[in-house]
C-alpha cells in the first residue's frame, strides 16, 4: 500500500514537473533572446558606469576606517589577468568587468577623500581672521565670501581650516582677490539635523571648506603679502567679472527679474529674494536659475545653430565643409567658456561633460543621445567627483536624461507632422507636436527625477508640469538666446538692451510662476522615506531605462517595492537637536510641538521629515509641558516622563523621574533615567530620533558611535557608558540641497 502510495506520488511530481518545463523553458528562450539583443545593440557598457556607481556607494556607505589605496587597485588588476580566459563566456566576462569597475569606483571614491584632506575647525572660534577672498557673492545685504585662510587667531597650520565660507551684513566694497583682516566667528561646518538628513560637514568638506561663519566688525583691506600665484588670480578675474555682470544686468531690468536674469547669466543666485524663489519652487522651475543642464544645452544649442546657420549662407562652405562637424566644435568652445564663466560648479561640471560627450559624438559621427554616451559622461563625472553619486544633482539630472533616452520613440510626437499636406496643416501639425513634445518631455523628466526630489527634499509639486511647460518655451525661444547674444554684445557695451528684453520674458516666466503659485496645494510636504526604499527606486529606473530588450521589464518588481516602502515611511515620535538645545515631541493631535529651544533651521527640517508643511515660527510648545529656569519637562498620555535639563542642578531629580533625559550637559554616574541622551551620547551619535514600538522606545542616530571620517572632526569624549542610551538603530546622514552656515534650503541645485 505503502508502496503503491509512493509510485503515485512520484508520477504526481513527474507530471508537475512536465508541466512547469514548457515554462520554464518559455521563461528561459524569452530571457536568452533578451540576452542576445542587449549584447547585438551592445547594450552593456552602460552598466559598467553602474557599477562603477555602485564601487563608490560601497565606500561611502559601507566602509568603517580608512582603506587603503592599493587594495582596490591589486584586486582589480588580479580580475583583469583573469579576462582572457573568459573571452567564450560573455556573462562571466560581462561580471568580471563589472566587478574591475566597482573597483575602480572604490578606489576613485579613496584618492577624492585623500585628495581634499584639510583641517576642519574643531569647535566655535572668534578670532582674527586675515585672508584672501577667492569668490564673492553679493546679497540683498551684505555677501557671501570664500577666503583663503593665512592666520586664524593663534590656530596652528595643523589646526587651521584652509578654506572657509563666511557673510557679512554691511555692504563693504570689497572684490575677489582683496586680502582682508576682521573678527570672525567661525564654526565646524555642521552635521545633519535628522538622522538620515543633509550632512553639510560633508558636503563642505569636498568644496574644500574647513569652517563656516561671519565676519563681525569693521573689515580691513591690507596689501598682499606676496604676489597671488596665475591660477588665483585668473579666478579672481573671472568671479570678479561675473559679480560686474550680474550688477549690468540688474540694473538693466531692476527688481526680482533683474536677479533671476543675472542668475541665469551668471549662476549668482544671491539677489533672488526668499519669495521669488518659494515662488519658482511650487511652480516647479527652480532649476530654470540653476546653471546646470538645461542651461548647458541651450547654450551649446544656440551656439551650434547660430554657426551652423552662418556657414550654410555661403553655399560653397555647405557643399565643401563638414558644417555640422564645425558648429559641433564651436558649440564645445561656446559651453566650456559658459561654464568657467557660470563659476564652475559642481551642477554645471557635470553638465559640461555630458554636452562635450554629447557634442563630441557628432564630431565622430555617432548618435549625439545614446545610452553608451551618457554611461560615458557619468563615468567621467564619477571620476572627478565621485561624492558627487551621493548628492541630488548628479542623481537627478543622469535620470532625467536617461529616462528621456529611454523614452526618445514615444516623446517624439511625429505623428502630428504631415510633410505632405499645405502650409497650414504643415504648420499645425509642428505646433501640436512641439506642445506634445513639450509636455511629454517634462512628465517622463518629472517621473524619473520624482524618487530623488521626494527623498532629498520631501516636496512635491503637482503643477510642475504645468509651470515647465508653460515656461520652458520663453526659457528656450526668448531667454537663453537673449543671453547669449547679451554677452556677445557685452564687451562692446552694446548689451543694455539686450538685457531689458530679457528681462521681459523672465517677467513673463515669474508672472507665470506666481499664477501657478496661487494654486491650492500647489507644493505638498510628504514624509521622509528611508534610503532603502530610495535604492529599490533607483535601481528599478535603473532596469527599466537602461536595457533596449523587454529584460527592462524586470525593473517593475523593485521599483513597486520601492514605492511602496516610501508610501509607508518610518515616523519618529521625538526629535532631538545634535546639541541637545531642544527636542520636538509628537502631541496627542499627532503633531510635532516644541520641547525647549531647538534652533529655527533644524525645526524646519524634522517639520519637513514628518510631512508637515508648518513653518518652525508656527510650531508651538507641548501642551503637557512645564518649564522653570532649570528646564522642561513633559509627561505623555501614556505615562511616559521626558525631561529637558539646561542646568546640572536640575539632573538630579530629572535622573529619579523621568523615562527619557535630554541635557547637553554630562548626565551623573548612576543616573536612573532608562534612557539618557546627554553630551557625551550626542557627541558620538549626533542627531537623535526615538520611534515607540511595542519593544519600546527606538533610537535612529545620524551617525554610529565611534565613525571616524574625514569630513568630522574627531570626538576626544568617551564612549557612551551603560547607564546612557544605545541607539538601535543607526542611520549615515546623506547629503541634500543646503549650502550654507545659516542653512538654506536650495533645491535648485538638484536641477533636471
Amino acid at each position: 500500500m505503502a508502496r503503491a502510495q509512493g509510485v503515485a506520488a512520484a508520477a504526481r511530481a513527474f507530471r508537475l514537473r512536465a508541466a512547469r518545463r514548457p515554462v520554464l523553458d518559455l521563461v528561459g528562450n524569452w530571457f536568452r533572446a533578451g540576452w542576445t539583443r542587449e549584447v547585438d545593440q551592445r547594450r552593456l557598457f552602460p552598466w559598467l558606469a553602474v557599477a562603477f556607481g555602485l564601487g563608490i556607494l560601497v565606500y561611502f556607505t559601507g566602509t568603517r576606517g580608512a582603506p587603503t589605496l592599493a587594495a582596490p587597485l591589486i584586486a582589480a588588476a588580479l580580475l583583469a589577468a583573469t579576462t582572457p580566459f573568459l573571452r567564450a563566456r560573455p556573462l562571466g566576462l560581462g561580471l568580471t568587468l563589472a566587478g574591475i569597475a566597482a573597483l575602480l569606483g572604490f578606489a576613485a571614491a579613496i584618492i577624492r577623500v585623500e585628495r581634499l584632506a584639510g583641517p576642519i575647525l574643531a569647535r566655535t572660534t572668534i578670532a582674527s581672521l586675515v585672508g584672501t577672498i577667492e569668490a564673492l557673492d553679493e546679497r540683498e545685504e551684505g555677501a557671501r565670501l570664500i577666503v583663503r585662510v593665512e592666520s586664524f587667531g593663534v590656530l596652528g597650520p595643523e589646526m587651521r581650516p584652509a578654506r572657509v565660507r563666511v557673510s557679512y551684513r554691511k555692504a563693504v566694497a570689497l572684490k575677489p582677490g582683496d586680502r582682508i583682516a576682521a573678527t570672525a566667528r567661525l564654526l565646524p561646518p555642521p552635521e545633519a539635523a535628522r538622522p538620515g538628513g543633509y550632512d553639510f560637514g560633508r558636503d563642505a568638506y569636498f568644496r574644500g571648506i574647513g569652517a563656516v561663519g561671519s565676519l563681525v566688525g569693521k573689515i580691513e583691506v591690507r596689501p598682499p603679502a606676496q604676489a597671488p600665484d596665475r591660477s588665483a588670480r585668473l579666478e579672481a578675474a573671472i568671479d570678479d567679472a561675473r559679480n560686474a555682470l550680474t550688477r549690468r544686468i540688474t540694473d538693466a531690468n531692476g527688481g526680482q527679474a533683474g536677479a533671476v536674469a543675472a542668475a541665469l547669466v551668471t549662476g549668482k543666485r544671491g539677489l533672488i529674494g526668499p519669495e521669488t524663489n518659494d515662488v519658482l519652487r511650487a511652480a516647479g522651475i527652480y532649476h530654470v536659475v540653476s546653471i546646470s543642464g538645461l542651461h548647458m544645452v541651450l547654450a551649446a544649442g544656440v551656439v551650434f545653430w547660430l554657426v551652423r546657420a552662418l556657414l550654410a549662407v555661403v553655399p560653397w562652405f555647405a557643399l565643401h565643409w563638414p558644417i555640422k562637424k564645425i558648429a559641433a566644435a564651436f558649440a564645445m568652445v561656446g559651453v566650456m567658456a559658459y561654464c568657467v564663466f557660470s563659476g564652475w560648479d559642481i551642477a554645471a561640471e557635470r553638465a559640461l561633460i555630458m554636452t562635450l560627450v554629447m557634442l563630441g559624438a557628432i564630431l565622430v559621427d555617432r548618435p549625439a543621445l545614446s545610452m553608451r554616451n551618457l554611461a560615458l559622461a557619468a563615468i567621467i563625472a564619477l571620476a572627478r567627483e565621485p561624492d558627487g553619486v551621493l548628492g541630488p544633482s548628479f542623481q537627478m539630472s543622469f535620470a532625467a536624461v536617461a529616462g528621456l533616452i529611454a523614452c526618445a520613440r514615444l516623446i517624439g510626437g511625429n505623428a502630428f507632422r504631415r510633410d505632405g499636406s499645405g502650409p497650414l496643416a504643415r504648420a499645425l501639425g509642428w505646433l501640436l507636436a512641439a506642445v506634445v513634445g513639450t509636455l511629454a518631455t517634462t512628465l517622463v523628466a518629472q517621473m524619473a527625477t520624482a524618487p530623488f526630489a521626494t527623498y532629498h527634499f520631501q516636496t512635491v509639486q503637482p503643477f510642475g508640469l504645468v509651470g515647465n511647460a508653460l515656461t520652458l518655451s520663453l526659457v528656450s525661444l526668448a531667454v537663453m538666446p537673449a543671453a547669449v547674444l547679451g554677452i556677445l554684445a557685452y564687451p562692446f557695451a552694446l548689451d543694455q538692451p539686450v538685457w531689458w528684453a530679457m528681462g521681459l520674458a523672465v517677467r513673463g516666466m515669474l508672472t507665470i510662476s506666481g499664477w501657478i503659485a496661487g494654486f491650492g496645494h500647489a507644493t505638498y510636504v510628504v514624509p521622509a522615506f528611508g534610503a532603502g526604499a530610495l535604492t529599490l527606486m533607483a535601481a528599478g529606473l535603473v532596469m527599466l531605462t537602461l536595457p533596449a530588450s523587454s529584460l527592462r521589464w524586470f525593473g517593475l518588481l523593485p521599483a513597486v517595492i520601492g514605492i511602496g516602502l516610501a508610501a509607508h515611511p518610518v515616523r519618529h515620535d521625538i526629535y532631538v537637536d545634535r546639541e541637545g538645545a531642544g527636542a520636538a515631541i509628537r502631541d496627542a493631535s499627532g503633531r510635532l510641538a516644541i520641547l525647549g529651544r531647538p534652533p529655527p533651521f533644524v525645526l524646519d527640517q524634522w517639520l519637513k521629515a514628518d510631512g508637515d508643511s508648518r513653518k518652525a515660527g508656527a510650531v508651538a510648545a507641548h501642551s503637557a509641558t512645564r518649564c522653570d529656569r532649570l528646564g522642561c519637562t513633559v509627561s505623555l498620555a501614556d505615562g511616559r516622563r521626558i525631561a529637558l535639563a539646561t542646568d546640572k542642578r536640575a539632573l538630579p531629580e530629572d535622573c529619579a523621574r523621568a523615562d527619557i533625559l535630554i541635557t547637553r550637559r554630562d548626565a551623573p554616574p548612576g543616573c536612573a533615567a532608562a534612557m539618557i541622551l546627554d553630551r557625551g551620547f550626542l557627541r558620538s551619535h549626533g542627531a537623535s530620533a526615538i520611534r515607540f514600538g511595542p519593544e519600546g522606545p527606538i533610537i535612529t542616530s545620524a551617525r554610529r558611535p565611534g565613525e571616524a571620517a574625514p569630513w568630522r572632526v574627531p570626538t576626544t569624549e568617551p564612549a557612551p557608558t551603560p547607564q546612557r542610551a544605545t541607539a538601535i538603530e543607526t542611520s549615515r546622514a546623506e547629503p541634500g540641497p543646503e549650502d550654507t552656515d545659516v542653512p538654506e534650503v536650495e533645491p535648485g541645485d538638484a536641477a533636471q
